[in-house]
């Protein structure tokens, strides 16, 4: 019998992105190879980058020399936002057999899946696909872990002036409500949990009629615990909020602040105040009192004053996050911010830094407020002497219930970067 062709998708950056490269995986088995998104020897490299920020596209870039450390002689291959933003930083890499963007993913693997067979391509080849006007859906992972990824909407239309997702990603289109709910209907009865995920969730279907309140009132009939990667505060309110609970959707919310100042808010053109930002934070503690809230926040934005600056650390001190995702700003060209005079390096880190010591002590503060509480926890990996498993409000939990257990705990003391439980 032949040996199989090994192929390994490496995807870097946000979860869309690993949605759909564990998707590429299942398309390159389903047609015979031998593939995985794990690093290791393989005959070809498919290469999922990311371009979010001028470190993703460095890490994007050293990835090519990463993967072929396993096999020199191997064909490379590489796809997403990084190499739409810039195809010709791919063009003097080793072993490049073809270029592909963020679009026509379902297109680039098959072309890819051709030339690893045929060496079709005249190497190295640039095929830069453009935007969708529509989501497409084709593309689709198996799932294999306990928590499960649904992808429900890809682009974004808000420009923000620090970001260049947009020009990458396309506007937001939102798959249908109907393709989603079979997807949570499909692997309901492999997973413990689903996370909706999207490059903007909250925009869900404007584009079709509908909107994210009614998708969680139809994915209620999904009986597994159910939570969103990310929202913008604009869709908090107190109706969407208790439609969340009835449906079985979890009190963990991450919700993107990014500055906590009113004046650098409006630079990033964001459209809300801290002020609102702060009265949706109130809200949620209201209809789920011991939610888990955390944000991202971008330090040193340009023109960025120590005032603006201690602005930032006052929302964020009566927002009291469970955790801070700290982000020091960084150029994207083509964006408005690009042109806006930066902050000194410098002066940026000893913010950064300052930001990161009220993030763990905030992070400390609600650990403890939840000393004695009790929920269930799904059990996923081993981790030392313990087993690890998350709260519905993402608490890390270390026990020794069995991996693979959903069952009720009580949390009893602050343990590392989450707390110990015990089983009830």
């Amino acid at each position: 019998m032949e040996d199989k062709l090994k192929a390994v998708v490496f995807s870097l950056g946000c979860k869309v992105n690993q949605y759909e490269g564990r998707a590429m995986v299942e398309k390159l088995i389903e047609n015979g190879f031998d593939a995985t998104d794990k690093p290791g020897y393989a005959d070809a490299y498919i290469i999922n980058t990311c371009s979010v920020t001028a470190e993703a596209d460095k890490k994007s870039r050293q990835a090519v020399a990463r993967m072929l450390k396993f096999n020199p002689n191997a064909k490379v291959y590489v796809c997403g936002c990084s190499s739409q933003n810039s195809a010709a930083n791919y063009l003097n890499k080793p072993n490049i057999r073809g270029i592909f963007g963020s679009f026509g993913k379902i297109q680039a693997i098959s072309s890819i899946m051709s030339d690893i067979i045929h060496d079709d391509f005249n190497a190295p080849e640039i095929k830069i696909y453009g935007a969708e006007k529509t989501y497409e859906d084709d593309l689709t992972p198996e799932i294999t872990k306990s928590r499960a990824y649904i992808k429900i909407q890809d682009g974004c239309n808000n420009f923000c002036s620090y970001c260049i997702i947009p020009y990458l990603r396309g506007r937001s289109r939102s798959r249908s409500l109907e393709s989603v709910v079979s997807e949570a209907k499909d692997i309901f009865p492999k997973t413990r949990e689903i996370v909706v995920t999207g490059i903007n969730v909250s925009a869900y279907g404007l584009d079709i009629g509908t909107d994210l309140s009614h998708l969680v009132d139809v994915l209620a009939v999904v009986p597994v615990r159910k939570r969103f990667g990310s929202l913008e505060c604009n869709v908090i309110t107190e109706d969407f909020l208790i439609r969340m609970k009835d449906a079985g959707f979890c009190d963990f919310f991450h919700l993107s602040m990014q500055s906590g100042c009113d004046s650098v808010l409006q630079r990033m053109n964001r459209h809300y105040t801290s002020a609102e930002f702060l009265s949706k934070v109130e809200l949620i503690r209201k209809v789920f009192p011991d939610a888990g809230i955390s944000t991202d926040i971008i330090v040193a934005f340009p023109q960025e004053t120590e005032e603006e600056f201690l602005k930032t650390l006052d929302t964020v001190e009566k927002a009291a996050f469970m955790d801070i995702h700290v982000f020091p700003y960084s150029v994207r060209p083509g964006t408005k911010a690009a042109s806006m005079p930066q902050v000194a390096p410098s002066e940026a880190k000893r913010r950064t830094d300052a930001l990161i010591e009220v993030k763990h002590r905030l992070n400390k503060k609600f650990l403890l407020s939840q000393t004695g509480k009790t929920g269930k926890v799904f059990v996923e990996d081993a981790e030392g002497d313990y087993n690890v498993g998350y709260t519905s409000n993402y608490i890390k939990v270390y026990t020794k219930a069995p991996v693979g257990s959903f069952c009720d705990h009580k949390l009893t003391e602050v343990f590392q970067n989450g707390m110990k439980g015990e089983i009830i």
